[in-house]
């Protein structure tokens, strides 16, 4: 009866994650971005990736500091969901949006999402987090930000947005009939689209208490069904968590704006690693006053599967000079469900096992 009061909480919340997304978050990132004058690519690498990356950072938070050695779920949670943002989302918003996108903002993003990962392998490669190494990741960030902001001014390019599809009436039919309540629920929290700042405000608030929600379904279920936590988050969370990146990115490549949903899907990958994951590091070794312990098995292989997956979209991208197409979006897919079957025979078969299994 536990088992079942878990699955039906993380469930729940996963909906959720993805209506407050949807109906509230992306439109209240829309109209900030407006209001700031931010070009598409500016916005989806910085108020939609900082915004959408949210669930990572609060999931991240929540594992650190509970009761526990559970530091490894936040780790897991933004490995996985680093592959999910760039073979999921991209190859979803390729398989919706034919467009051809700017390689300029690209080539930026790849290029600091390569550093960051460095700076993920430097300061866990000796088992422990000191709190400048924290401090380190977190100014890394701002570096990204400032480039950003400065990006357009130093090579000079246009965006190659496409007019809008024209989106269908809603219907409320099959599983979106069951959640109905959910919807009425939402609609008594948030208000106007008008009001654009206050829902935006309550969109993170209600995202934060989403993922706590996820954590500990997640940690319970692992716990009675005795699989490892380090599964549950390279999965289950990695993907729940990706759900808010994944609605807003493949909204506004609908809208015309591939470039910002491609940005958006890379910046969270950055913000992931240098906020996601170094600011709860700075806190909690603030407090605490010492150095944060970890034992992260396979940390080269988690490394050198980002590693990988930033040359292969490069690679895909440069091939199909920078057009995104239903075929490439498949591919993408295809190869993260293969990641998600090898992760799992990695984790499960016996040490030595694996590579036996694989040379057979």
């Amino acid at each position: 009866m536990l088992l079942v009061g878990f699955l039906v909480a993380l469930v729940v919340s996963f909906y959720l994650l993805a209506e407050v997304s949807d109906r509230y978050f992306v439109v209240s990132l829309d109209k900030l971005s407006q209001r700031f004058n931010m070009s598409h690519d500016m916005a989806g690498a910085t108020f939609m990736a900082i915004g959408s990356s949210a669930p990572e950072l609060f999931v991240s938070i929540i594992a650190l500091v509970r009761p526990g050695d559970h530091g490894e779920i936040g780790v897991g949670t933004i490995v996985g969901s680093a592959l999910f943002n760039l073979l999921v989302i991209v190859g979803a918003v390729a398989v919706v949006k034919n467009a051809v996108i700017a390689w300029q903002p690209v080539i930026r993003d790849l290029l600091f999402y390569g550093i960051a990962i460095l700076g993920l392998y430097y300061v866990l490669s000796n088992g422990k987090i000191e709190s400048w190494e924290g401090i380190l990741l977190i100014a890394t960030y701002g570096a990204y930000l400032y480039a950003v902001l400065k990006w357009r001014k130093w090579f000079n390019y246009q965006e190659l947005d496409e007019d809008p599809e024209e989106e269908e009436g809603e219907e409320k039919t099959g599983w979106k009939i069951i959640f109905k309540p959910l919807d009425w629920f939402l609609s008594k929290f948030f208000r106007k689209p008008e009001h654009y700042m206050s829902n935006f405000m309550l969109s993170i608030v209600m995202i934060a208490f989403l993922c706590w929600v996820l954590v500990e379904s997640a940690i319970g279920i692992s716990h009675i069904l005795d699989i490892p936590e380090i599964v549950i988050a390279l999965t289950v969370l990695a993907v729940g968590t990706s759900v808010p990146d994944m609605v807003s990115s493949v909204i506004v490549a609908k809208q015309g704006r591939a470039g910002m949903a491609v940005s958006n899907a890379i910046g969270s990958n950055i913000f992931d690693i240098f906020i996601g994951l170094g600011l709860p590091w700075f806190i909690k070794s603030l407090i605490t006053k010492e150095p944060i312990e970890f034992n992260i098995a396979g940390l080269d292989v988690s490394v050198g599967l980002l590693f990988g997956s930033v040359l292969l979209i490069l690679f895909f991208l440069i091939w199909k000079k920078w057009r995104l197409t239903q075929n490439l979006g498949f591919t993408l897919i295809l190869l993260y469900i293969l990641y998600v079957i090898w992760e799992i025979f990695r984790v499960y078969l016996p040490d030595g096992a694996f590579t036996e299994y694989l040379n057979m």
